[in-house]
């Protein structure tokens, strides 16, 4: 872990992060700039340009929420489970990603029918976006979505075979994100002083130009955010619950093997919450990190076609307990389409069904992202490895 601070900056900067480029580095320095920042911000060993702040940014805040620190795919996180499979050959395991393909829908497709009312959290009172879209999200609950997101197979250390699901809250989400942060943007030099305390005026330029805009808790507008991003965890929570449920039973009806009800893990990374560091409550964001409080379970996939992990939280207050969520893109999606080798990233995965069949889909490719066994040897400080996950078939959007 590094630690950086310029005279700009209110606080310090503590990384896990090596090598950033100087976008990623100017993000992460703005962040630790802004009004009612609170001790330090924190970089996970992932990291890399996002909005406003990196991909792998923990920012706590005191008495002050910022959307955009949380990001566009509210409560993008991750479900895995063990399954009671030892082994599988590769066409077993084509046959169930071909299987599971037919039951969640993928990329932009949704269910054709609405599911049932009740399913789904009740719409918060007064609520901006929810309300609107809650008969769109009727449709998506239970889908994929495109992306980063993917289901897939994977053999553990364990001696077991897995299922793990990545996804977020769908459009429902996204359209959350996008008002509020509209709205925060233009309500933003309103509240704060030079000192970042409520009530004034504070160089509103200097926050929206860089996508970091404020809320203080108090403010209806806030309010209103923290009950639609929650209601956003639910619907994620649910919606990757109802996935596993799906691809659990084609597993099952494949291979004659059931899954393991104690072992579930379900852990978001794109949120804010109220926790108690360093001697005060404060609201903390995680954009594309994972809790990692001490004894914790958590789950850090890879890229396709590398390891993932199931981890225990090692509690490190520098990180405000905290870790990374993957491995992190060290490619952005054209730059990969347009460099990387179609035949060199298919040979990495030769043992693996995989998605990438086209020049097309090398966004995804294992060389678009970082080394994650460098990641995890960057924060072992932070967790402990408890399955090592090695992948057998993935299906992507």
């Amino acid at each position: 872990m590094k630690v950086f601070k310029t005279d700009a900056m209110r606080v310090p900067v503590k990384s896990w992060a090596e090598d950033l480029d100087d976008k990623t580095l100017q993000q992460i320095t703005n962040a630790a700039m802004i009004p009612a920042v609170f001790h330090h911000v924190a970089l996970m060993p992932d990291a890399h340009m996002g909005y406003g702040v990196p991909i792998g940014a923990v920012v706590a805040l005191k008495n002050a929420i910022s959307p955009a620190q949380v990001g566009m795919d509210i409560a993008c996180g991750v479900i895995a489970v063990q399954t009671y499979a030892s082994d599988l050959c590769m066409e077993t395991v084509k046959e169930i990603i071909g299987g599971i393909r037919q039951v969640i829908p993928v990329g932009f497709n949704h269910h054709k029918e609405m599911c049932d009312r009740e399913l789904l959290p009740s719409i918060p009172w007064n609520s901006a976006v929810v309300e609107k879209q809650f008969d769109s999200a009727r449709k998506q609950l239970g889908t994929l979505g495109g992306g980063n997101h993917f289901v897939e197979i994977q053999r553990g250390s364990d001696g077991y075979i897995w299922i793990m699901i990545h996804s977020g809250s769908r459009n429902i989400g996204y359209k959350v994100a996008k008002h509020y942060m509209k709205v925060t943007a233009k309500l933003n030099d309103q509240w704060f002083t030079s000192e970042g305390e409520v009530g004034g005026k504070w160089y509103p330029s200097r926050l929206t130009k860089n996508e970091l805009a404020i809320l203080p808790i108090g403010a209806d507008e806030a309010g209103k955010y923290l009950t639609e991003m929650n209601w956003c965890l639910n619907f994620a929570k649910i919606s990757r619950r109802r996935m596993m449920m799906r691809a659990a039973k084609v597993f099952a009806d494949i291979t004659g093997y059931g899954v393991n009800p104690d072992s579930g893990i379900d852990i978001h990374h794109n949120y804010v919450a109220i926790e108690h560091h360093f001697g005060q409550d404060v609201w903390v964001h995680r954009k594309g990190a994972t809790l990692a409080w001490k004894s914790t379970k958590g789950i850090i996939p890879g890229s396709q076609g590398t390891k993932s992990y199931i981890v225990k939280g090692k509690g490190n207050p520098d990180s405000f307990c905290s870790c990374s969520h993957g491995a992190g893109r060290q490619m952005g999606r054209k730059q990969a389409k347009r460099e990387l080798n179609l035949a060199d990233e298919q040979a990495k995965m030769k043992d693996i069904v995989h998605s990438v069949r086209n020049q097309g889909d090398l966004d995804e490719a294992p060389g678009a992202y970082k080394d994650i066994g460098e990641v995890m040897k960057a924060q072992e400080d932070l967790v402990e490895i408890v399955v090592e996950l090695t992948p057998l078939g993935v299906l992507k959007g």
